[in-house]
């Protein structure tokens, strides 16, 4: 996709759209040539100030994510904030228009497991939030949609969202890998029958042919494993009868392939894999951050499900991550019941819609509350077919 030219909106004399005081000032940004030519104040940024859940706001992943995802017309719009020249805060955004409403929306939907803005913690910073809030309203944003926002989130310290009512409240669970892993599988933190299954299940597995336990490193080895994985997902939900638009999107293969053979910069991506005589039957998908991993998908094949080969891929996933020095493994939300079963603890997630105008306010008064049940109900009774159409 070509380079779109970068455009800067500065707070104070240059343009309308803010102010500029006791050296912070506020400007957007426009444009993918903005969004390069951010990339080393971006990951400085990112190094000093963020947090493990935002490796989904690191410019590798949405340098990715913009080529796989971003709109022709290529609508980015990034919040900067910076004090005394210093990039403090940035908001990684992109602009759409629906329903006549301008909207803004983070960058990294629907491959990004939770949202957030980078900002350097400082007394200052609810000040700074503000700031941007208010360089959107003057740029003409109706509306922020702000999906998967968790409790411990930048944005948690925004008074904003804790005067609104969440659209959507989930949760995401986690595992303290210190007390799940054990050297050779599930630790005591389960029941024995579970640890008992788990023997068992290797003895079934082992009926089918020589198991092995690996990892894969960025390449071209890693791509072809990152399809397979997605694949993989994709035949055990149509075989459970799952209708997920996300992973049903061609995109969202290519997406995991490009991440998986990026040799050029740490993207986080991880492959754990299980083989059966060397074929790989379960593959999964983890990004490490700051000594968390995320596991984003988790796949096998369903010809292996009798064999319980789901259960025995996510405890070689939980010892991979630790070997790799992390100390919790976050199962992201919606928290399944098959979640809870490896859970020490779970973090609140929600969705916002955050009106900037008055015809924001009355989309989030009248309109929006009935217009997404609508939707929702719309969707579940479309054919598998249209709704994989609808999601490319």
């Amino acid at each position: 996709m070509p380079a779109k030219s970068m455009h800067r909106d500065r707070q104070g004399s240059l343009s309308p759209g803010g102010e500029t005081a006791a050296g912070f000032s506020v400007e957007i940004l426009t444009g993918r040539d903005a969004f390069f030519a951010l990339k080393p104040e971006w990951d400085g940024l990112f190094a000093r100030a963020g947090l493990p859940h935002q490796l989904f706001q690191r410019h590798a992943f949405l340098r990715h994510w913009c080529d796989h995802y971003l709109a022709a017309d290529d609508r980015l719009c990034l919040v900067v904030g910076r004090e005394a020249g210093r990039l403090v805060m940035l908001w990684p955004l992109e602009r759409r228009r629906r329903l006549g409403l301008e909207l803004v929306r983070l960058m990294g939907a629907p491959v990004a497991q939770f949202g957030d803005v980078l900002i350097e913690a400082s007394p200052k910073r609810e000040h700074w939030l503000e700031r941007g809030w208010e360089a959107l309203r003057r740029r003409g944003i109706d509306l922020a949609e702000l999906r998967l926002i968790r409790a411990d989130a930048a944005f948690a310290h925004c008074s904003r969202l804790m005067t609104i009512a969440p659209v959507v409240s989930q949760e995401a669970p986690f595992a303290d890998l210190g007390l799940r892993v054990a050297p050779d599988g599930p630790s005591l933190a389960y029941p024995a029958r579970d640890r008992s299954n788990y023997r068992r299940r290797l003895r079934r597995l082992a009926e089918r042919g020589e198991i092995a336990f690996a990892h894969q490193e960025p390449g071209p080895a890693a791509a072809m494993l990152a399809e397979q994985a997605v694949a993989m997902k994709r035949a055990s939900l149509a075989q459970h009868g799952v209708v997920a638009p996300a992973v049903l999107n061609p995109r969202f293969g290519r997406f995991f392939a490009a991440l998986a053979a990026d040799r050029s910069e740490d993207t986080g991506l991880r492959l754990s894999v299980v083989t059966c005589d060397d074929r790989p039957v379960g593959i999964d998908l983890s990004f490490d951050c700051k000594g968390r991993s995320f596991g984003h998908v988790i796949a096998s094949d369903p010809a292996f499900e009798r064999e319980g080969l789901g259960r025995v891929l996510i405890h070689h996933a939980f010892t991979s991550a630790r070997e790799r020095g992390n100390s919790i493994f976050d199962l992201l939300a919606p928290a399944d019941p098959y979640k809870r079963e490896h859970a020490d603890g779970a973090v609140p997630v929600r969705d916002f819609t955050v009106p900037l105008s008055w015809r924001g306010q009355l989309a989030c008064d009248v309109a929006l509350p009935h217009l997404r049940p609508t939707l929702k109900a719309i969707a579940k009774r479309l054919p598998a077919g249209w709704v994989r159409r609808l999601a490319n």
